[in-house]
């Protein structure tokens, strides 16, 4: 009866360690979270800037700047990154990229943020997730989790993706999917993903209108390394300026209410 005990208790502990992430299965705890309490710059112990102007692959017009309020700051309990046309560094737009790598990264769990969008026509904005180590080469090879990307040629459509070495918008062979939604620039709406062992879930306001199933080999499922947050707004660009950019329309922000990270009890 004890040896029959112990390998029952054996292979219901190998169940949880392969399942990885499973709100549906194990009560969740929430391990990282930022409220934007605290009025000013961002929290500097969970967020860092990436900086610069080189168009960021996407041929991207802003220049993203590093602890200047005029484009990330708390205010009223929110995060506000808000992107201005103003010529800054060669560049005509100045906006700010925030990323909570090496003070953020996980490896499976429940990512969830809840956000209002900026609105007109070249605004780019982006809640989404990096490899922080880069384990399997530069992008795509170490992959991308889209949370939320939105266009403001296209307002209200938000679309969801991943993209590896196999699936990226490069080969036009991303993985992802789109849903209407209304007033995303007045309303707040909760973005978020359930990563797990063997499938990404993704949910708007908790319906689930995406899943990415793994498949074998890294070239298409690199999401077994952790990853970090990424938020955005991006101006112009090969997506995001696809009709042009409305000039007559900055400065344009996205509000960020929460982000909050959960993962297995």
């Amino acid at each position: 009866m004890l040896f029959s005990t112990i390998k029952k208790t054996h292979f219901v502990l190998g169940i949880l360690l392969c399942i990885g992430y499973n709100s549906s299965a194990q009560e969740d705890s929430l391990v990282w979270s930022d409220e934007f309490d605290v009025e000013g710059l961002p929290d500097t112990t969970r967020w860092s800037y990436d900086k610069g102007g080189h168009g960021w692959g996407n041929n991207e017009l802003q220049y993203y700047t590093a602890s200047d309020t005029d484009n990330a700051r708390i205010e009223n309990g929110t995060l506000i990154i808000e992107a201005h046309k103003e010529n800054f560094e060669s560049k005509e737009y100045t906006s700010a990229r925030l990323v909570s790598k090496n003070k953020g990264d996980w490896l499976y769990g429940k990512i969830e943020v809840r956000a209002k969008l900026p609105s007109g026509r070249g605004t780019w904005p982006a809640i989404w997730m990096l490899s922080t180590d880069w384990i399997y080469g530069g992008w795509p090879e170490s992959g991308e989790i889209d949370i939320m990307e939105h266009v403001g040629y296209n307002m209200n459509v938000v679309q969801c993706a991943v993209h590896t070495k196999a699936y990226n918008h490069t080969k036009d062979t991303q993985k992802g999917a789109k849903k209407k939604l209304d007033n995303v620039a007045d309303e707040f709406h909760t973005y978020s993903i359930e990563w797990e062992f063997s499938e990404i879930r993704f949910f708007i306001d908790s319906e689930e209108y995406f899943k990415f199933t793994k498949e074998e080999g890294w070239g298409k499922w690199p999401f077994d390394k952790r990853f970090h947050v990424v938020l955005n707004i991006a101006v112009g660009g090969n997506w995001g300026g696809k009709n042009g950019v409305d000039e007559s329309i900055w400065p344009q922000k996205m509000i960020v209410d929460f982000v909050r990270i959960y993962q297995v009890n």
